[in-house]
């Protein structure tokens, strides 16, 4: 197949993906060399980043450098176990949480390193605490300070903190 062939779809796992780099790899299902994801073709699914395994759908095409996806079909959250994302959340309801409303926010910070950040509801100061659990489980990565957001926020032990986390373009649809 070379890069004047139609793109070929395929299923696969996303092996790594680093938004500070821009790009990160996926493993397709029937095996094979790995599959160059760029974070152009992400953003044009409507997402910055990409949780690592992650199922993803996508079209690709063999270049000079190698097969690269050149569309996301799809993303599926990487499998995990079932119960609650964190601690501060075993007392709820699973129904009462997934019945709070999304709210517009921006990233203030985010360290993955460290695991967590914070970003604010459009409108309010209040900082909301954002894990990397409840990024993985909403099939992110990573934030950027000032990123859009639509996340579902509760009062949780220590405070306000976000129980999901959803790509702004993606909440649109």
């Amino acid at each position: 197949m070379n890069s004047e062939e139609a793109p070929h779809s395929l299923r696969g796992v996303v092996k790594w993906f680093d938004p500070a780099k821009g790009f990160g790899f996926v493993v397709a299902e029937e095996g094979g060399a790995d599959i160059l994801l760029h974070a152009n073709v992400l953003r044009n699914f409507g997402q910055n980043s990409v949780a690592d395994g992650a199922a993803i759908e996508i079209l690709t095409q063999v270049t000079d450098r190698g097969c690269q996806a050149v569309e996301v079909v799809s993303i599926d959250p990487p499998k995990v176990d079932a119960g609650p994302v964190l601690p501060d959340l075993e007392h709820f309801d699973p129904e009462q949480l997934s019945s709070v409303e999304l709210q517009p926010a921006r990233v203030k910070w985010f360290d993955k390193g460290k695991g967590f950040g914070f970003a604010n509801v459009f409108g309010s100061d209040a900082d909301i605490f954002v894990h990397v659990e409840v990024l993985r489980r909403s099939d992110l990565a990573d934030l950027a300070p000032g990123e859009a957001l639509a996340i579902r926020v509760i009062d949780g032990k220590r405070g306000l903190m976000a129980i999901e986390v959803n790509a702004w373009e993606a909440a649109l649809q």
